[in-house]
């Protein structure tokens, strides 16, 4: 009996320690940015509760996360000490913080069409806002590119970590 009821009790810890809540990821966004708005749905749908600050001055939320200039993207966030620069998937975010690098964050630079936040987005819009594409059927066309998801280690050097 005792035999039979180990593998469940044994799955019950697991799926115990699985639930444990996300941590808090905060996200840092230029004023009125339709993209990054969605990018932080994105993250609640996800499961990570969320918190959102507006601002003017981009450049020196970045230069206090120490993100590197080259892997700039148009939002900035933090999560349990680490930086999370452009639109990053929920997904990686969680093995992040499951793997627990010795790193400083992860970055997708610049606006790739196909992110999360950026499915539907114009890639002439300098703030990444949010437009769908007008076409005689009026139903808006996901638009992707290639991108990667790169790690960003102590030293500012960089690894791929996801591809997409």
């Amino acid at each position: 009996m005792l035999k039979r009821l180990l593998p469940l009790l044994a799955a019950l810890v697991v799926n115990t320690a699985s639930a444990q809540p996300l941590p808090v990821i905060e996200v840092y966004t230029p004023t009125v940015c339709l993209a990054c708005i969605e990018w932080a749905e994105h993250l609640r749908q996800n499961g990570f509760t969320v918190k959102v600050t507006q601002t003017d001055n981009m450049d020196a939320v970045k230069r206090r996360l120490k993100v590197p200039k080259d892997l700039e993207a148009v939002p900035s966030a933090t999560v349990a000490g680490y930086f999370i620069e452009g639109h990053v998937h929920a997904d990686q975010i969680k093995e992040l913080l499951t793997e627990k690098p010795k790193a400083l964050g992860l970055a997708v630079p610049g606006l790739p069409l196909g992110a999360p936040g950026r499915e539907f987005s114009s890639p002439t819009c300098e703030t990444a806002c949010t437009m769908l594409d007008k076409d005689s059927t009026a139903t808006p066309r996901v638009r992707r590119e290639f991108y990667e998801t790169l790690l960003v280690k102590k030293d500012g050097k960089t690894s791929i970590y996801a591809r997409h």
